[in-house]
């Protein structure tokens, strides 16, 4: 048999083709790049997780956050030229007998006054004045021990004045509108320890918005010296505005 003149390489099978393709993608990775892959998947690991704590954070104080934003801005108008009122309180008088028993302190007149009048507030501010000599026109006489107790809650409250001796005490009560009743609740007048701790939680749930939502910042710009400029003008401003 005679042999051909030339030879034709035979053409590639498609089976071939494809595992050639499939091993040309795989490429040796030096150290130092897979170190820089290793950091890139921590970085973005602890972006995503960022982001989940700061998401529900913020959920968690959203409607005490829309509270206290409300009745803080109430607050930093309560008073000077950008007034803003929140309302005259209902105010009512009365003389309540004293018990049969007789009352031994300011303390004992709180809680008797609490219990009579149903009054969820809480006992705030005793006072018991002395016994003392006083001027009448050219006369000198005793007057009697003064004890003075009020009683407080977000709606309203209760003060009362007692002079040791008489048969009466002398009850004042005020009752606050609906904005003077929210303002309360922001500054804890006369409110139970599990909102003073509910309050606390959103105050923690302030800082940490502030920290992970820095931290992301700082993250996701690269222009973070901007941001340490935006931070310190704040603080700055703050602290000006404050002493003005």
């Amino acid at each position: 048999m005679n042999a051909p003149e030339t030879l034709k390489p035979e053409a590639p099978s498609i089976e071939s083709s494809m595992q050639y393709r499939q091993h040309a993608r795989h490429r040796l990775i030096d150290d130092a790049e897979q170190t820089v892959r290793k950091g890139r998947s921590r970085r973005a690991t602890f972006i995503k997780w960022l982001r989940k704590v700061h998401g529900w954070v913020g959920l968690w104080g959203a409607v005490l956050g829309l509270l206290f934003g409300t009745t803080g801005f109430l607050l930093n108008h309560r008073g000077g030229p950008l007034k803003i009122s929140t309302g005259e309180p209902q105010v009512s008088q009365m003389q309540l007998a004293v018990p049969a028993q007789g009352l031994k302190s300011p303390k004992e007149l709180g809680a008797w006054l609490k219990h009579e009048l149903k009054i969820d507030g809480n006992l705030g501010r005793t006072k018991r004045d002395p016994a003392r000599a006083v001027a009448w026109g050219d006369q000198k006489t005793m007057q009697p021990e003064l004890w003075t107790v009020a009683l407080a809650s977000p709606s309203g409250g209760v003060s009362a004045e007692y002079w040791v001796g008489n048969g009466y005490v002398s009850v004042k009560r005020s009752e606050n509108s609906f904005l003077a009743t929210m303002t309360n609740l922001h500054k804890g007048v006369g409110l139970s320890v599990g909102w003073v701790l509910l309050i606390d939680t959103l105050a923690g749930s302030i800082i940490l918005l502030s920290l992970t939502g820095v931290l992301l910042w700082t993250e996701l710009n690269r222009r973070r010296t901007v941001g340490v400029v935006l931070v310190g003008a704040s603080i700055v401003a703050a602290v000006v505005c404050g002493m003005m």
